[in-house]
C-alpha cells in the first residue's frame, strides 16, 4: 500500500470514528453543515442581489430609451432630418421623436406631478416595450387632435381615475392675458393603463399623442429629442456620443446608464459589501473545522504514537490529518452550493408561498422598485464563493494537523 493510500485510508477512517459514542464524527458533521449553510447563504444573497440588477435593467429598458439625442436649448427643429440620419448610423434599431415635459395632472382634489411624454404610437412601439406593459387600452388609442392620454397604474390610483374618465392636464408655463397670467390647462380623456412593474415609471409617467404635446407646450413643429433603441443596449454609453457626432454635434447627449447610475453603483456596492459580510459567517463556519481536528488529534494521541513508532514520519501525520480537514471544507463547500443554487433557482416561488402563509408582502415596490424578488444565479460568483471557502478551509487545517505532526511517541503512550 502506498503512502498516499494509507494516509487517505487512516484520515476518512477518523472522520467516521465511532469512538465515545461517535462524538468525534458529530462534530464533524456540524462542521461540514455550518459550512453548508454559510456558503448556501452567500449564493442566495449574491443571487438575489443579481436577480434584482438584473431585473430593474430589463424593466428600466422596457420603457426608457437605450439613448437620446437631445437640442442643447431644449428643441430640435429639424428632427426628421436628425432621424434619417440617425437611422443610417450601425448599431441603430429605432430612432423615434419624443416631447417630454414635467406637468400636473389633476382630477377633482387629487393632483400630481408627473412626466408627459408625447409620442407617435406606431413607432413608439419600435424604441421601447412599453406598448406592452398596457394592461388597458392600445398605444394606437392615442390619435392626434383628440386629447387621449395613458397613465402609468400607480398614477392612475394616486389621481383616482380610470378608463374612461377625464383628468386636468397643466403645463408648467402660462399664458399671459391682460388679467395676468394664467396656466395652460387642456382636459385629457383616459383611454389606458400601463403597468411595467417600476414604480418610478408606474407613478410618474404619462403618454399623449406627439401633436397634442405640441400644442399645448407651444413648440410648434419642435421635438424635445430623439430617442434611440440600439441593438446592444450595454454599448449606449460610447454608441450615441458616437453617433452625436456622426450628426455634427450640437445635441445634448445621454443613455440609460447615466440616467439610472445611481441604482447600479448602488446594487453594486450592496453587493460588495454583502460579499464580505456573509464571508465572515463562511470564515466562523470554515474555522471550526480547527476545533473538530483538535478534538480528533487529542483524542487519536495513542494512534499517532503508534504510527510514529511503525515509522510514520511527520509529513505523513500532517497529511493525514489535513485529508480530514480537506474533506470536511470540500464536502461543506460543494453542499453548500448545491442548496444555495437550489434556493435561488426556487426563491421567488418560496417567498410568494411564504407571503401567502403569513398574509403579508415583504416588498413594497414605492421602495425597491419592484414587488417580487427575482434571483439570477451567475455561475463565476458561485466559483469565487466556493473557491475562498474552500480556501478558508484548507487553511484551517494547516494547525491542528501541524500539532499532530508534532506529537512525541514516548510521551504519547507515558500513561498508556
Amino acid at each position: 500500500m502506498s503512502s498516499a493510500a494509507y494516509e487517505w485510508l487512516i484520515g476518512t477512517r477518523y472522520l467516521r470514528s465511532t469512538h465515545r459514542r461517535g462524538f468525534v464524527s458529530f462534530v464533524a458533521l456540524m462542521s461540514v453543515l455550518g459550512l453548508m449553510l454559510g456558503v448556501a447563504t452567500l449564493i442566495t444573497v449574491l443571487s438575489v442581489m443579481n436577480g434584482f440588477e438584473r431585473e430593474l435593467r430589463n424593466r428600466i429598458l422596457s420603457v426608457t430609451s437605450h439613448g437620446t439625442l437631445s437640442g442643447i436649448d431644449g428643441a430640435i427643429t429639424d428632427w426628421r432630418a436628425v432621424q434619417a440620419a440617425a437611422l443610417k448610423q450601425p448599431g441603430v434599431q429605432a430612432a423615434v421623436p419624443y416631447i417630454e415635459e414635467q406637468s400636473m395632472l389633476a382630477n377633482g382634489v387629487s393632483v400630481a406631478g408627473a412626466t408627459v411624454r408625447g409620442v407617435l404610437p406606431d413607432e413608439e412601439r419600435k424604441a421601447t416595450g412599453l406598448a406592452q406593459s398596457l394592461t388597458v387600452g392600445r398605444l394606437e388609442d392615442l390619435q392626434a387632435g383628440q386629447y387621449h392620454i395613458i397613465l402609468g397604474s400607480a398614477l392612475a390610483n394616486e389621481l383616482h381615475v380610470k378608463v374612461g374618465g377625464q383628468v386636468v392636464l397643466i403645463a408648467p408655463e402660462g399664458t399671459a392675458t391682460p388679467t395676468g397670467v394664467v396656466p395652460r390647462m387642456r382636459r385629457f380623456l383616459v383611454t389606458g393603463i400601463f403597468k411595467s412593474g417600476m414604480y418610478e415609471f408606474d407613478r410618474g409617467l404619462a403618454l399623449v399623442h406627439i401633436s397634442d404635446a405640441a400644442r399645448l407646450y407651444k413648440l410648434g413643429d419642435k421635438v424635445s429629442g430623439i430617442r434611440l433603441a440600439l441593438h446592444d443596449p450595454l454599448q449606449a454609453p460610447s454608441l450615441v456620443v458616437k453617433i452625436a457626432r456622426e450628426l455634427g454635434g450640437g445635441f445634448y447627449v445621454s443613455d440609460w446608464t447615466r440616467n439610472h447610475i445611481n441604482f447600479f453603483r448602488n446594487i453594486e456596492l450592496t453587493k460588495s459589501m454583502m460579499f464580505v459580510i456573509l464571508l465572515m459567517i463562511v470564515g466562523v463556519a470554515a474555522f471550526n473545522i480547527v476545533a473538530t481536528l483538535v478534538m480528533i488529534v487529542k483524542e487519536k494521541q495513542t494512534d499517532i504514537a503508534i504510527l510514529r513508532t511503525l515509522g510514520a514520519g511527520p509529513p505523513n501525520i500532517l497529511t493525514t490529518f489535513a485529508i480530514q480537514g480537506v474533506l470536511i471544507g470540500l464536502v461543506g463547500t460543494l453542499l453548500g452550493a448545491g442548496l444555495g443554487g437550489l434556493l435561488s433557482y426556487n426563491l421567488e416561488a418560496l417567498v410568494a408561498s411564504l407571503e401567502r402563509a403569513l398574509g403579508t408582502h415583504f416588498l413594497d415596490a414605492s421602495v425597491y422598485y419592484m414587488s417580487d424578488l427575482p434571483a439570477y444565479v451567475e455561475w463565476m460568483d458561485v466559483v469565487r464563493v466556493c473557491a475562498v471557502a474552500f480556501l478558508l478551509c484548507a487553511v484551517a487545517t494547516i494547525y491542528p494537523a501541524w500539532r499532530a505532526s508534532r506529537t512525541a511517541p514516548a510521551e504519547a503512550l507515558r500513561h498508556e
